[in-house]
């Protein structure tokens, strides 16, 4: 695993949770950020093919990135997170899945001058997923064990674009999923480096807001934007995900964002 002293993480803060109805059990920490539906949705958007590889950028402990592989036969994955901690929990999350001969974990700032150099990753992926912290820290109110995985100025957003446009091969794919009030944010920085950008809006309920959105383009296209349906995930009463986030979440589904 490149770039990485390894840390052992205390048992006892541990849990570990099963994703896409137990096909895959992850240990995350018990406190502090902890992976959730983000992470499988925009692993299931990823347009990914057998014998192609997916990077997950800011990996935290890998749940994107093994959705992907659970999902899709014979993909590697290369999961790239700047915490060490995480980045051996992802590594052991690998190899507790049976995933290790088929995930590459490094361990680097994205977010630094010259960080795809260090990592050796200039053109290494197919396509790339990435769930960037949310929240701006000069607005937002977070704990201090969320606080390097929930927040970050909004600016350090283009630097996660330029990673990620700098890792993909041409025509390569970049699945992101944000808060949706920073959509033109999202669209600023997708515009600059992405084309045919589909942009999903993710609303908790029938006839409620959307609170996230997810923006999906393509390396070198020009082609236009478009503005998909919003995907609803609970009905307007009960705690029960929808069918199809259903079919996502426990079976593994994919769901494509370019029809």
């Amino acid at each position: 695993m490149k770039g990485l002293t390894a840390v052992v993480p205390d048992p006892t803060n541990l849990s570990a949770d099963d994703f896409l109805g137990g096909r895959l059990s992850i240990l995350q920490p018990r406190k502090g950020h902890r992976s959730g539906i983000e992470a499988v949705l925009i692993a299931a958007m990823a347009p990914l093919k057998p014998q192609q590889t997916v990077i997950d950028i800011g990996s935290g402990v890998g749940v994107a990135g093994l959705c992907a592989l659970a999902r899709v036969p014979e993909v590697k994955a290369i999961l790239v997170e700047a915490d060490p901690a995480a980045a051996g929990l992802a590594r052991d999350n690998a190899a507790r899945n049976g995933f290790s001969d088929r995930t590459e974990v490094v361990v680097g700032d994205i977010t630094a001058r010259g960080a795809i150099d260090r990592c050796g990753l200039i053109s290494a992926a197919d396509h790339a997923v990435a769930n960037p912290p949310f929240y701006d820290p000069a607005s937002s109110r977070i704990s201090p064990e969320k606080a390097a995985a929930h927040a970050a100025p909004d600016e350090t957003l283009d630097a996660w674009l330029r990673f990620a446009v700098a890792a993909l091969k041409p025509d390569g794919s970049l699945t992101l999923v944000h808060r949706a009030e920073a959509l033109e944010l999202v669209l600023a920085a997708f515009a600059r480096r992405f084309g045919a950008l589909a942009v999903l809006p993710v609303h908790p309920r029938p006839a409620m807001p959307a609170t996230r959105v997810i923006v999906q383009g393509r390396k070198g296209s020009r082609a236009p934007p478009s503005i998909l349906p919003g995907l609803v995930l609970h009905e307007v009463d009960g705690p029960g995900f929808r069918p199809q986030v259903e079919e996502i979440l426990r079976n593994g589904a994919a769901f494509e964002l370019n029809r």
